[in-house]
This record gives C-alpha cells, structure tokens and sequence, in this order.
C-alpha cells in the first residue's frame, strides 16, 4: 500500500517515526476505557498518554495508505510505550492533545504530534469499527468529549487579593475546589469556577494539606500559576487513570504566547543571526541575534534573544545548529519561524 509522506520536506514515500520513553514515569496504564460494542458494531474511542524524553520515540508510526481511510497506527514497536499503553495495528487516530485529527491533512496530524513535545494524549478506535463507523455515516467527532483539556491560568494580585477562595475535606490532602469572585482576578485569568486545582506553580498539589497551600500562596508574591480542571475534565481523566500535566493544557489565557514570524528574504538577506546557547530547561537551544534594522527579520517582529522552537512547522528539538539552518535554508525565499522570548521561555520552563 502506498504511503503519504510524513516528515514534511523528504520524499513521498516516507515515514515518520514517533518517540516513546521506557521509563515515562506513569504508574498506571493510559487505558481502562472498555471496548463495549453497540448493536452496529462500532466500539468506544480508546484514550492513551504516552510521554518521552528527548531523546526517544513515541513507538509507532503513522500511515496514510492507498485505499484505507484515515490515519493508521502501524509499525508499533515490541516493548516500546505505545505497545505497553496498549495501541494496536490498524487503530485509526481521531483525536491528538483534544483536537479532532480524523478530518485534516496527514502531515498537519504529524505536525501536532510532534508539536507536542513529551507527552502526547491520543484517542483511537479500532480499525474495524472505524471502518463501520465510516459506512454508517457516523460523526466521529460525536463519539468524543467536547473538551479534555486542563486549563493553565496566570493569576495577578491586586488589592483584594487573587480572586479565589479554596475549599477542600477536612483532614484529605490535595484536594482543593476553587470558589471565583466574578470579575476579580483569577476570573479575568480564566479560572473556571468550581474548578480543581491541581498544580501550583508547577508543583503538583496532590500531597498538600490546606495550611500548606496557604503557605505556598503568600510565598508566591504577587502572581500565581494555576494548574486547573473542570469537575467533567478531572472525571475524564480519573475514570481512565491518566494523570493530568500542565503538558497537556490550554495555554490560551497565559500571557505568555509563542509568535509565528513569517520571513521573505530581501536583497540583503533576512537580517538576522543564529546562535546556538544553553537552554533555560538545559540542554542546547537556536537563539536569534543581531536583528538588522529595517530588514525582514525586524519586520516580522524579531527581537533579539528570541529561542526558535519551530522551522516551517517543524519542530527543532533535538536538531544542532547546522542542522536547524539548514531547515531554514530549505526554501530559499522564505521561511517561519516559531519563536519564544526569554521571559515567556523561563516561564513555560518553570511550570513544565
């Protein structure tokens, strides 16, 4: 069966492999969704949290072939996460981090897998009722939750305070409901109301008592970084055993936003300089320097000491310098750039 390419820039034929971590540190498996039928044959979507380290892979690979629909788990690796979580051959991916995938392009799909970084949730249902589903005319997209997200808030003091009260069972530990003033601050930052908390900025909240919170509040100053969940998203993630990462948030509210710089080279160039440093988190980062005036790189809203996380919708972890400008040279008129200035880069670092 012929396969679409999935890596963006080689040939057509190609495949890109996922990575996966042995040791990923999660205690219980990403599976206890059951696969009940109903009367048209057609099973439940199955929910997987797979996580790495950098230097692994997710275990599995991605296909699009000739005369099957959508996008097919194959060539899953024997002892690696994603055979141990439990994904099967011939599983078909709807849904990556939350966001229904069944409809778009292949290498978009790609994309956001490996956007994803670490830590990466999938859903899939089996190929059998995938192709039922199909024939039945059914929305995929229905057979999914609205949303599984956790939600990561940046919370300002002002004089009244946060804006949020917190209530929990007397005598439990790490059990914290969230009670929002309308219009205070925890509510402008998106705090749901009635949400549960679940890091504080970026530690887990799990072996806390509610004088320990209290504590940890007034040492925070005056902003605070709120790991946070819907009662419907925790219930989605406790019913499955999956534990909840700020990896796997809407960073939506956050102040802190990756910029999309889009480049057309001018007669003197781009205008700009790479160099390659040490990471805030560790490890090597590609950082932009000496930003031309008035050239395209300046145009586009560079400002030096920005961190490039991404070439033309790719990812660059794990790439060296020549290797990260030789993506950028990949098409020799233009190029984007996703990028991250130094204080939203200590920022992201410090919640994980």
């Amino acid at each position: 069966a012929a396969m679409k390419q999935t890596e963006g820039l080689g040939d057509k034929t190609s495949i890109i492999k996922f990575e996966f971590n042995p040791k990923d540190g999660i205690d219980n498996p990403a599976l206890t969704l059951t696969e009940d039928t109903d009367a048209e044959g057609v099973g439940e979507p199955r929910f997987y949290l797979l996580s790495k380290d950098s230097t692994e892979t997710f275990g599995f690979c991605l296909h699009e072939e000739r005369g099957c629909q959508g996008h097919i788990i194959r060539q899953i690796e024997l002892g690696g996460v994603a055979q141990r979580r439990g994904l099967q051959d011939g599983d078909r991916l709807l849904q990556v981090n939350g966001h229904f995938v069944d409809h778009m392009d292949h290498v978009r799909v790609v994309q956001r897998i490996k956007a994803s970084g670490n830590q990466v949730l999938l859903a899939v249902l089996d190929g059998d009722s995938y192709e039922a589903a199909k024939s039945l005319g059914r929305d995929l997209s229905q057979m999914l939750p609205p949303d599984i997200r956790p939600r990561l808030c940046h919370v300002t003091r002002d004089k009244s305070g946060f804006g949020f009260t917190v209530s929990g069972p007397e005598g439990t530990k790490g059990t914290f409901q969230l009670s929002v003033r309308q219009d205070g601050p925890a509510d402008r930052a998106g705090v749901p109301a009635g949400s549960w908390l679940l890091e504080l900025n970026g530690d887990s909240v799990k072996s806390y008592s509610h004088t320990q919170l209290a504590k940890k509040l007034k040492q925070s100053g005056n902003k605070v970084t709120l790991l946070v969940a819907s009662s419907a998203v925790e219930e989605f993630y406790r019913l499955r055993g999956l534990r909840v990462t700020a990896a796997l948030a809407d960073p939506a509210w956050l102040p802190f936003k990756a910029r999309e710089l889009h480049l057309v080279k001018g007669p003197a160039g781009y205008g700009f300089l790479l160099k390659e440093d040490d990471c805030i988190s560790g490890g090597i980062g590609q950082f932009l320097w000496d930003v031309d005036e008035g050239l395209p790189a300046e145009q586009a809203g560079m400002k030096e000491g920005d961190r490039v996380l991404a070439v033309n919708g790719e990812s660059i972890e794990g790439l060296d310098h020549e290797q990260t400008v030789l993506r950028i040279r990949a098409h020799e008129e233009r190029v984007t750039l996703l990028v991250i200035d130094p204080a939203g880069d200590e920022f992201y670092h410090s919640v994980g």
